[in-house]
């Protein structure tokens, strides 16, 4: 239950911040943040229609050097 809360208390936090435009560093973990993605056309994969993607902002992730580590051995 306190694992669960701790997690909780971590996600409201980052999602606060990304929707702030903010940048979110943990330590040994990694970095979130914010990025634009342009308008671009695209194929409706059903029909074969070309369709207008709208921009849209995203939310992105770069693991840290630790974790980073940790996974490539």
């Amino acid at each position: 239950a306190q694992a669960g809360n701790a997690l909780d208390g971590l996600v409201s936090v980052v999602t606060s911040a990304l929707t702030n435009g903010e940048k979110v560093t943990v330590l040994g973990f990694g970095t979130f943040s914010t990025a634009e993605r342009a308008a671009r056309p695209g194929r409706n994969p059903k029909t074969g229609a070309e369709i207008q993607i709208p921009a849209k902002t995203i939310a992105k992730f770069k693991p840290g050097k630790d974790l980073a580590e940790s996974i490539n051995k």
